[in-house]
């Protein structure tokens, strides 16, 4: 028989630590004939912890071995066993048996081996499952951000996108007005030349009463030659003398011209008579929303007296717009009540930065710039603002005076009869014109905003086109003031009555924006 032994106890124990070598013996035969086999005794064995079906293989395998080997030596010791010797046949069954058990040795090292390969596998297959988690983490976390950035990308795209449709609009409408311009100063030259043509037309007769006027002259000189020959007469003959009636001499008139007394030659110097220069305010002159009022030239001699501002007072409240920031802001509410066909908004305005920014925006859902004050545009000179009435018309208007960090009363006033429009800085009349928005109506129903230029309906405000300054005195009406109105509201006189919004109308919401009250406006912020 083959007998087993390994070290720690007989037999095979049934669980046995993984990847430990054991000490094992193996010998043949019974009683005092069994010894042990040299070549095996004290390899070390290597088990792996196994399932239960490889361990029943194993069991049916160490049970297999000692029956074959049984069958064999039992075979060697029979009748046929002379012919082959036994000792011949005990040898090679060892050395089978020692194959066989180099064999199960390596597979068992193999299986050992495998088992600690999955071992480092699972192990490694954990650490990667965790980094991928780790790493779809990152994943979701830089999909996040860069959802937020295309947010934010594609919102400053539709605004650039506004903004550069309504940049093109008053490019469009800047276009037409120089065209219009070009056109009206073609007109003007060749009125000019008619004129001139008029004037030379004129000449001749001219040089023709000029002839007249130089023969005249000769005659009026032979005439007092004659009266002094008779005075010298006179005092000759002496005081007995009589003194013969003398009449007046009748000048004499060359043939194929007038009369010196006759209509005709009074028609002449009529015409000869200097015009009025083309600067000086027409007389009798009335209100200028009936476009009878001239501006004032250089050389004219009426002039209004210089302005003091700290001898206004009694302006109402005062808005104190501190900085650029896109919260400060003041809401007219409830906006315009009804559609507007004339317009003006007056207030007393200093700035406090340089530049005008955005005094005004009005805004409907159908276009965020229905009217528009606004000023400090890369396209605008300083000092410049736009007045915009449902963009993309606009006008250009002077207002720099406002740069000197002063309080200056401006109004602007516009009408849809003939497109009229007017500029009152400090009372006088800096700029007027025509055909601008004729017969259209600023519709009812939008938002109207101080401070701030509108983008969208009550937001879409932007830093570099805040008003930073103070606003006193601020109204709006429906109508067109008359120049005397806009005299007595300049000089705090008096208020015109019919204002539909005032600075009492303002809300604002967060930001710094801040209402004071002065007496007068040298002592408003």
């Amino acid at each position: 028989m083959l007998f087993i032994k390994v070290a720690g106890g007989s037999g095979l124990p049934a669980r046995v630590g993984e990847g430990k070598p054991l000490h094992w013996q193996a010998w043949w035969g019974g009683g005092s004939s069994a010894r042990p086999t040299a070549f095996q005794s004290g390899a070390p064995l290597h088990v792996v912890r196994m399932g239960c079906p490889r361990r029943k293989a194993l069991s049916l395998l160490l049970i297999l071995v000692p029956v074959h080997l049984h069958r064999a030596l039992s075979q060697g010791a029979s009748p046929a066993g002379p012919r082959k010797p036994f000792l011949e046949r005990l040898r090679r069954l060892e050395e089978q048996f020692q194959r066989f058990q180099e064999a199960t040795l390596t597979h068992l090292q193999d299986l050992a081996r495998n088992y600690n390969l999955s071992s480092n596998v699972d192990a490694q297959f954990q650490s990667l499952a965790r980094e991928t988690q780790a790493v779809a983490l990152a994943v979701n976390q830089s999909h996040a951000a860069v959802q937020g950035d295309l947010s934010h990308l594609k919102t400053w795209m539709q605004k650039t996108q506004r903004r550069s449709r309504k940049v093109e609009s008053r490019l469009l409408a800047l276009g037409a007005a120089l065209s219009e311009r070009d056109r009206q100063r073609t007109q003007d030259r060749e009125d000019q030349e008619a004129r001139r043509g008029a004037l030379s037309s004129l000449a001749p007769a001219v040089r023709a009463l000029q002839d007249m006027l130089a023969h005249l002259t000769a005659l009026v000189q032979g005439q007092d030659a004659r009266l002094g020959a008779l005075e010298a007469r006179m005092q000759g003959a002496g005081p007995s003398t009589a003194t013969p009636a003398l009449t007046p001499a009748q000048p004499l008139t060359p043939p194929g011209l007038p009369s010196p007394s006759s209509p005709a030659v009074h028609r002449g110097r009529q015409v000869l008579r200097p015009s009025p220069q083309t600067g000086d305010p027409p007389q009798g002159s009335a209100g200028h929303p009936q476009g009878t009022r001239a501006i004032p030239g250089p050389g004219s001699q009426r002039a209004w007296p210089p302005e003091r501002p700290g001898e206004t007072c009694d302006v109402g409240p005062v808005l104190v717009f501190p900085n650029a920031s896109t919260q400060n802001v003041a809401f007219l509410s409830p906006g315009f009540p009804w559609g507007l066909r004339a317009l003006s908004v007056c207030s007393w305005v200093r700035t406090a930065s340089g530049r005008l920014g955005t005094l005004l925006s009005y805004a409907t859902e159908e276009n965020d710039n229905k009217l528009v004050l606004h000023g400090g545009g890369n396209s605008l000179a300083p000092g410049a603002i736009h007045f915009v009435i449902g963009d993309p018309a606009f006008r250009e208007l002077p207002l720099q005076p406002l740069l000197d960090g002063r309080w200056h009363h401006v109004c602007v006033i516009w009408t849809s009869i003939l497109g009229r429009y007017w500029l009152h800085v400090d009372r006088r009349l800096a700029a007027t014109g025509s055909h601008f928005r004729a017969g259209y109506e600023i519709p009812a129903g939008g938002s109207l905003v101080l401070g701030q230029e509108q983008d969208s309906m009550g937001g879409g405000f932007d830093s570099s086109e805040a008003f930073v300054g103070s606003l006193a005195g601020l109204a709006i009406w429906d109508r067109a003031l008359v120049p005397g109105e806009v005299a007595k509201l300049a000089t705090g006189r008096e208020v015109p009555g019919g204002a539909i919004l005032t600075l009492d109308d303002a809300q604002w919401r967060g930001g710094f924006v801040q209402q004071v009250n002065c007496s007068c406006l040298e002592l408003c912020p």
